[in-house]
C-alpha cells in the first residue's frame, strides 16, 4: 500500500494483486493471417492476465435468390462448416496447451455489428482484432477502425 499526500489530507491507494486487467477478452477471427495472429495475441493476453477468452468467428450470410440453384448454395454452406470445424479444433488444441478457458462462438451477419454486439452482450473488457489486409478498407473503413470509433472498450489491432 502506498500513501499519497495531498495539500489537505493523505489518501491511501490500494492495489489488489490479481484483479487488475481484463476479465473477458473478445477476439475476432476469420481465418486470415492477421486474425489468426490476433487470436494468438489474445490467447497470450488471456493466459498472462488469467482472463476468459471468447473467440468470435463471423460468417457473412449466403445471399440466396430464387434464380440461384441449390447446387451453388450447398457447397458454400459446406465450406463454411468445414472452416468453422477447423477453427474450433485449432482452438481446442490451443486451450489445452495454454490452460485457459476459451469459448468459440459463431455468428452470422455483418462482422462489425456481430463483434460489437458480442462484446456488449458479454460485457467484454477488451476487443482484439487483426488489421485488415483488404485495400478496399482504406476507402470505407476496416472493422478495426469502426470498432475503435465505437469507443466502448479498448481495441487492440494486431498487424
Amino acid at each position: 500500500m502506498r500513501i499519497r499526500r495531498g495539500l489537505r489530507h493523505a489518501v491511501a491507494v490500494v492495489f489488489e494483486l490479481g484483479t487488475d486487467g481484463p476479465r473477458l477478452i473478445v477476439a475476432g477471427v476469420d481465418g486470415s493471417r492477421t486474425s489468426l495472429r490476433a487470436g494468438s495475441y489474445a490467447a497470450g493476453l488471456a493466459r498472462r492476465q488469467r482472463s476468459r477468452l471468447v473467440v468470435v468467428y463471423v460468417t457473412t450470410p449466403v445471399v440466396w435468390t430464387p434464380m440461384m440453384p441449390g447446387t451453388v448454395i450447398a457447397p458454400q454452406l459446406q465450406l463454411f462448416e468445414e472452416v468453422i470445424d477447423e477453427q474450433r479444433q485449432l482452438l481446442q488444441d490451443r486451450a489445452a496447451d495454454l490452460g485457459i478457458p476459451i469459448t468459440f462462438m459463431v455468428r452470422r451477419g455483418d462482422p462489425f455489428f456481430e463483434l460489437r454486439q458480442t462484446a456488449i452482450d458479454l460485457q467484454a473488457d477488451v476487443v482484439v482484432v487483426g488489421a485488415s489486409e483488404s485495400a478496399g478498407h482504406r476507402l470505407i473503413g476496416s472493422i478495426a477502425t469502426r470498432l475503435v470509433r465505437a469507443g466502448q472498450w479498448p481495441v487492440t489491432v494486431v498487424p
